[in-house]
Parts: structure tokens; sequence; C-alpha cells
């Protein structure tokens, strides 16, 4: 069994951070990562990244580069293609397998920088849209748009920024949303309410999306509308719902709030002093961040050394 002073599960931009850190503090370290590459959602920013303090790149990919060339100048210690299966909080152990081989890892500390992922809508057709490729961004597909009939499903500022980008190149843009409440700003709801181009439908839910090879159509259901089911010709469906912590590990290990985010005190340890929990793990969207998981990594790994320093 191999032994390890801190492992870190997640390669993203907290558990990059955190292993920086470990390694300029001479904490035996070991990165884990499921991917075949260390970056996490930074492959999924098509714009610029402007509000990263001395860092200003064209797009994730390209900040990507940046932390990843540091992470390895520093000889720090990581493994990819590694899926994490089991973690036993009782015997601090991690099970995981690397080429259908499985293997267990002993820590001392363990640092979950697991991340999110996007919400699903939950309904026949959307797994197989998914598994299609048919996945767009609004900032870097809109060529790929142009001329199609787009739904945008969702009410936050993601949805309400995409109708407004592909307003310009799709020939309609429906923005679909279960409620009469926007959690969107309120700039970018004025924006798009005010906009020719985009038909906003409230009180609106998807219940299918259909197409064999791509997505042809999607069905609606509105009770305060006054129509069950109704079916909506469209060409590609952008599902905005927002995010959910990455925490299916530790479920029922450490205490979780309602929205699933690990509950972690000023040092980012949670109920249990051996685990912690940084970036979008245990930071509620509205204040995510790439700076904010970063600074959360120093946070963690600096506390973990003064522990091993007492010890």
């Amino acid at each position: 069994m191999r032994h390890v002073d801190v492992l870190i599960i997640g390669g993203g931009p907290a558990g990059i951070s955190a292993a920086i850190w470990c390694k300029r503090l001479g904490i035996d370290c070991l990165l884990l990562e499921e991917q075949s590459q260390l970056g996490g959602q930074l492959f999924n920013i098509f714009n610029e990244i402007i509000d990263y303090p001395g860092m200003r790149t064209k797009n994730g990919i390209e900040m990507q580069r940046e932390m990843v060339k540091h992470f390895v100048d520093m000889d720090c210690l990581y493994e990819v293609n590694t899926k994490v299966l089991f973690i036993d909080e009782r015997f601090k152990t991690v099970k995981v397998k690397k080429q259908a081989k499985e293997q267990e890892i002993f820590y001392m500390y363990l640092i979950l920088a697991t991340g999110s992922s996007q919400r699903k809508l939950g309904v026949p057709g959307e797994q197989q849209m998914i598994d299609r490729g048919e996945v767009y961004s609004a900032s870097a597909d809109g060529e790929r748009l142009k001329g199609k009939t787009v739904a945008i499903i969702g009410g936050g500022d993601r949805a309400f920024e995409g109708a407004h980008l592909l307003s310009s190149k799709a020939r309609e843009v429906y923005l679909i949303h279960r409620s009469t409440r926007f959690k969107a700003r309120e700039q970018y709801v004025e924006r798009v309410i005010s906009n020719p181009g985009i038909k906003v439908m409230t009180d609106t839910e998807v219940t299918a999306i259909h197409g064999d090879r791509h997505v042809t159509s999607i069905d609606l259901e509105s009770k305060n509308k006054g129509y069950k089911s109704k079916n909506l010709l469209v060409d590609a469906v952008l599902i905005r719902l927002g995010v959910a912590p990455n925490v299916e590990l530790i479920k029922g290990k450490v205490a979780t709030a309602q929205n699933g985010l690990i509950v972690t005190d000023e040092v980012h340890q949670s109920s249990n002093p051996f685990i912690y929990a940084i970036g979008d793990a245990c930071t509620t969207p509205l204040f995510s961040s790439i700076s904010s998981s970063a600074g959360q990594g120093t946070i963690v790994a600096k506390h973990i050394s003064s522990l091993l320093t007492e010890s």
C-alpha cells in the first residue's frame, strides 16, 4: 500500500494550487486526476479571462497550460487517468483504479478538490444528445449554430448571456425557464427581454428532447399557461441549469449542506479533521472563481503544514 502525507483528489485550479504549496512547504503529496490532463473546468472556458491577478489569457485552455507548466516545473507528483473508487475515512485509505489495476493509498490528510458538474434536466433524450457530442458553448460555437433554432434552458447569468451572444448568429433563440423569477443579473435580463430575436418562455419545463442523429425538437409543459404538452422544433439545446458539486464519493462521510456542498470551516477542514475540501466542492456558485479556488488550496496546504510541524 502506498503512503502519502497529503492526497489530493482533483486536478483543477484548486488541486493544482494545493499541490504546488505542498511541494513548496516540503509536504509529501500526491494529486490524482481522473481525466487524461490536469485543468478541470478550465477546458470549458472559451472566453478571455481578465480577472485572475497577474495572468490575462485568451481562454481557459491557455490558462491551463500556464498552470500545468508551473505545476510540472515544481516537480509535483501526480497521476492522471486515475479513477477514485472508494474513500474509507475510518482507515484513511482511498481505493483507485488505473489501467484496469486497482490499488489502495493511505493518507494522513485528504484534500477534496473534486469540483462541480453541469446540472442536467434528467429528461428522455438528454443523455443521448450529450453522448452524440451535441454540447455547445455560446461563446465558442456561434458559427456552428448560425442560422439554427436554439433553445437555452435556465434562468441564471449563463443562460441569459448565452441567449444574448447567440441572438446575432442563430435564426431563433428561445430562452426557457421553469419560473417567472430569474437568478440572472438585472442588466442581463433587461438586455435579453428587450431583444426581438429572443423569445423568453417562463413557467415552462422541458420534458423530453427528440432526435436520433441530432436534436430535432423538444417537448414543453406549462401548467400555468394552459397546455400540458407542446412540441417545439429546435436544432440545438443548451442546458444552463447551474452546477452541482461532485461529492458522491464523500456523501455520508462528512457533513454537507442542503445544496450538496461540503461544509468547511475557515481553514477548509470538513467535519472530519483529516479531510479538507476546496474549490467548487465547498463553494457556493455565486462566489466561485479560479482565484478563490487557488487561494483555498493555499490555505489548506499552509494549515496542514502547521499540523505536520506540530506532530
